[in-house]
């Protein structure tokens, strides 16, 4: 199998840092990368296809780990609210938040779903991704769930782009419901059945005051295990619910939001080696003052991941750089930890090991940038740089 060779590249490898090769060449066969460095071209690769880079910057294509952009309906009147001085939690009680977008979710045909869910997902790959996480929980029935997964697997058949699809019917107790009931009669048949038609890659779930409780995930998990499905957490978004605890018991792919996690929670994440997933974009849009606990993540080398959290409500962000922007500026993420955490630690958080870097046997999927240096990524803001994306090979 021949292949093509892109040439005159700044390459941030991003293996332990941004491990950086000046005047390097990246060498692509298939869909795989065959050989990255500097200097002149192994000799087996003579005669193929040279594309030069031109002295660009190349990383890996930027992954966005943790989002819901399939959903029907908006929540800017919630915006307003908040604006009023109404607190999330608030609206969420009083019928707002999750629960005014499962309603709209439910009403929408699935030609829909896909159109809106395309808007956000061409935004992000407009912008480098290569690869996009995407969860249900705006159903919260079992045909409403299936359909949101369905969703998501069908953008990836519409777009050069990898969808990797979260079970998070335990999202929130729909309307005039009960959480114990909801657990055992929609949410563990909808995660069996899901399972069943090849929809889901991991289970989600949403452990606060306004949702689970610890129990109740573990009841998930539990099935999850049995499915032989790795798990995930919202954790200590609101609160410190033990979520993040409960997260390293099981092994779980990653612990997002963690705005109230600990010392003791970084500590187990560590043990566990679970990726704390940072969400800045819904940080802001709910104007929380509770940063996640950085200092302790580093202390204890916890990998940091980063993304969009795209949703309607608390976070209606579609730009990964903007992300790493709000990282650095809002968390005091350094340029390099915020660029990890869009390319190898958000793979880790999804359990992939074939992405996120640079080397010999990973899927040659880039973005070139017309930028000088690495940290212009996440310096700039509301302006994309992107040069040309490649995805599994193809330009």
């Amino acid at each position: 199998m021949s292949g093509w060779v892109l040439s005159d590249a700044r390459i941030a490898t991003m293996a332990g840092g941004y491990g950086l090769i000046e005047g390097g060449s990246v060498v692509i066969e298939g869909e795989r990368i065959a050989w990255v460095g500097a200097g002149s071209v192994p000799p087996e690769y003579d005669g193929w296809e040279r594309v030069s880079a031109g002295g660009r910057l190349v990383t890996p294509g930027l992954i966005d780990c943790h989002t819901h952009i399939v959903f029907g309906g908006h929540r800017a009147r919630e915006f307003e609210l908040r604006l009023e001085g109404a607190s999330y939690e608030q609206i969420a009680r009083e019928g707002g938040g999750i629960v005014s977008t499962v309603a709209a979710t439910r009403e929408a045909s699935d030609a829909a779903l896909i159109e809106g869910a395309l808007t956000r997902l061409d935004a992000l790959i407009s912008e480098g991704v290569t690869t996009v996480e995407v969860k249900s929980g705006y159903g919260l029935d079992h045909e409403t769930e299936l359909r949101m997964l369905r969703t998501a697997r069908a953008l990836a058949a519409r777009r050069a782009v990898e969808v990797c699809t979260s079970f998070l019917g335990a999202h929130a107790v729909p309307a005039g419901g009960e959480a114990d009931a909801y657990i055992d009669e929609v949410c563990i048949p909808a995660l069996r059945a899901a399972k069943a038609e090849g929809l889901v890659d991991a289970v989600d779930g949403f452990c606060e005051g306004i949702a689970f409780d610890t129990k109740q995930i573990a009841r998930v998990f539990d099935v999850a295990h049995e499915l032989d499905l790795p798990v995930k957490l919202h954790a200590e978004q609101l609160s410190n619910m033990g979520g993040a605890q409960l997260a390293a018991r099981y092994g779980a792919l990653s612990a997002d939001h963690v705005e109230y996690a600990t010392e003791d929670d970084a500590a187990a994440l560590a043990e566990s080696g679970t990726v704390a997933v940072l969400l800045p974009g819904a940080f802001y849009t709910i104007r929380e003052t509770q940063a996640p606990p950085i200092e302790a993540f580093r202390a204890h080398g916890v990998p940091m991941a980063l993304a969009t959290d795209c949703n309607p409500g608390s976070s209606p962000l579609a730009s990964l750089l903007l992300t790493l922007n709000m990282g650095c500026t809002l968390f005091r993420l350094t340029p390099e930890e915020a660029l990890l955490g869009v390319t190898a630690h958000a793979a880790r958080a999804l359990g992939l090991s074939d992405r996120g870097r640079i080397a010999p046997g990973l899927r040659a999927d880039l973005a070139i940038w017309d930028v000088e240096t690495p940290a212009e990524l996440a310096y700039r803001i509301g302006f994309n740089p992107l040069h040309a994306r490649i995805f599994g090979g193809k330009r």
